[in-house]
């Protein structure tokens, strides 16, 4: 029998599930409680506490990091397959996002590069979908 690191079973079972990198980023943002600690009971369950942190914890820097390096015209995409995937309008869920900045982020920094970076991003992101809005409220 092959065993699975927490980091290997994280991003080959669940995050698998989740569709769209910033999907990945909200749902693995969601995991953090305000003690700034990840809470999944199964991996906790199933790895340990700690093995589970620290996996979620490399996944969240992973997904900042690919968020972050992603062309904005991929990220508005991504931006669609996400927020379908959750039945939630494009615009709330970047807004729902961008409400919540310092949850997105893996540390504790919010004058980071890091956190700059992702509020620009998410910013245009959702200027990007208002646009988009009216473009097609204009045409139709």
């Amino acid at each position: 029998m092959t065993f699975k690191s927490a980091l290997q079973d994280l991003k080959e079972t669940t995050l698998v599930a989740v569709s769209g990198l910033l999907g990945k980023l909200a749902y693995l943002a969601s995991l953090r409680r305000g003690h700034g600690r990840y809470e999944h009971w199964g991996m906790e369950l199933i790895h340990g506490s700690e093995s589970a942190e620290r996996a979620l914890k490399t996944a969240h820097t992973e997904i900042v990091a690919g968020v972050l390096r992603t062309p904005l015209e991929s990220l508005a995409a991504d931006l669609e397959e996400s927020s379908r995937a959750t039945g939630v309008a494009a615009s709330a869920f970047v807004d729902g996002m961008r409400e919540h900045l310092d949850e997105l982020l893996p540390g504790d920094d919010p004058e980071s590069p890091a956190a700059t970076h992702l509020s620009s991003v998410l910013l245009a992101l959702s200027r990007l979908e208002k646009n988009r809005g009216r473009a097609t409220r204009s045409i139709s």
